[in-house]
């Protein structure tokens, strides 16, 4: 499988600070940041665009921000991400009738392309085609278009943890990201399904040592991979 990443939530981040945030989780051992762009219509919350990014991309010279677009019409906005310095752009296929296109729209902008499913969507929704042309396939484990609001902070929902596991047995070589309520308590099956690519917000950012947090989530899926290759 591919090798972890651990990818925290500026969205548990003090707003305020939010270069200065982004710096902390960098020192601490985060490759890379995930950046939730919410636009109010897609989920009922709102959270940032493109012009805080570019602030964060001008003042953090290097961050990978992996920006989960949460945002109805996800084609309109590749433009403003890469030119905010996005570098993963990944948008959820409820939000479009055309990934594939999309997809490659994302990469003609030099931008890591990523597929995301919320909890009421089968892990089926994502087909061959559109797995193969994308770069990372993100299970949204905490919120659901019907009855969650896309806010950080949220219960982690198990019964998504199948859906991991059946993405990881048909692309073995895949990165494969799970976001929501993922912290040590629960990184254990997240891992053991077969997600290499971890997104914690509150469990790292609201931790007395965020840099044991992030070593721990990573070291756990180290392990489950060391395992899964043992058999």
């Amino acid at each position: 499988m591919p090798r972890a990443i651990i990818s925290p939530s500026v969205l548990a981040s003090d707003f305020g600070n939010l270069t200065a945030e982004c710096k902390r989780m960098i020192k601490g051992g985060a490759e890379w940041l995930h950046m939730d762009v919410m636009d109010g219509h897609f989920v009922p919350n709102i959270t940032m665009g493109a012009p805080i990014l570019s602030c964060v991309s001008k003042g953090v010279p290097g961050i990978f921000m992996d920006c989960h677009m949460m945002v109805a019409e996800p084609e309109k906005w590749v433009d403003d991400i890469a030119d905010a310095g996005g570098a993963l752009y990944c948008f959820h296929i409820e939000a479009t009738n055309d990934p594939v296109p999309l997809i490659k729209k994302i990469h003609k902008r030099n931008m890591k392309a990523g597929v995301a499913i919320s909890p009421d969507t089968p892990s089926t929704a994502i087909t061959d085609e559109i797995a193969e042309a994308a770069d990372m396939l993100l299970i949204n484990v905490y919120f659901s278009l019907e009855t969650y609001t896309g806010r950080g902070g949220q219960k982690f929902l198990d019964r998504c943890v199948p859906k991991v596991a059946e993405l990881r047995a048909r692309f073995p070589e895949k990165d494969i990201e799970v976001d929501g309520g993922v912290g040590p308590k629960t990184i254990s099956v997240c891992a053991e399904a077969g997600s290499n690519v971890i997104v914690a917000g509150t469990a790292i950012f609201n931790a007395e040592d965020p840099e044991a947090v992030i070593a721990t989530l990573k070291s756990t899926v180290d392990a489950a991979q060391a395992k899964q290759n043992r058999l």
